[in-house]
């Protein structure tokens, strides 16, 4: 579908999704991609909620409904993948051509941290060896707190 791969820009996403919408029978809305555009200009993760806001305040005028429905439309072409920490509701990243990596959701202050560890990789690997068995994508999510300095009086 796409000519290179390596290419990030927002010209290339747009491309791709036109194409997944006309060969899965879409129609090629001007709001759905007012939100892909929302997406891919937003650095980080987001809720539908926080979407709706965002575009609101911008001046789209997109329903929650067709929020929702463009959202499954992008998990499906893998534009957008959708992430569910803990109890908290689903939380959403842009994905397109971007490296695997891991959270830390810090229990105090809500905040989510990215992560790359290499030797995540040699787990993988090894555990397909193991298993006879080919990886196709994994989540790994640590739930932390920031430490809490402590004074202590030596008396």
């Amino acid at each position: 579908m796409l000519k290179d791969k390596n290419d990030n820009s927002f010209e290339v996403v747009r491309k791709y999704f036109a194409d997944y919408l006309v060969k899965s029978g879409y129609r090629k809305t001007p709001e759905r991609f007012s939100i892909l555009k929302e997406i891919y200009t937003f650095n980080g993760h987001f809720d539908i909620e926080t979407l709706y806001l965002r575009m609101k305040k911008s001046k789209y005028l997109v329903s929650r409904a067709t929020l929702y429905n463009t959202i499954e439309l992008l998990l499906d072409c893998k534009l957008v993948t959708k992430h569910q920490f803990g109890e908290n509701s689903a939380i959403y990243e842009k994905c397109f051509n971007f490296k695997q990596h891991d959270h830390i959701i810090m229990l105090d202050t809500n905040e989510i941290l990215e992560f790359c560890e290499p030797r995540i990789q040699e787990i993988k690997k090894s555990l397909e060896q193991i298993f006879n068995i080919t990886i196709k994508e994994h989540s790994l999510t640590f739930y932390a707190e920031y430490n809490k300095k402590t004074t202590e009086n030596n008396e």
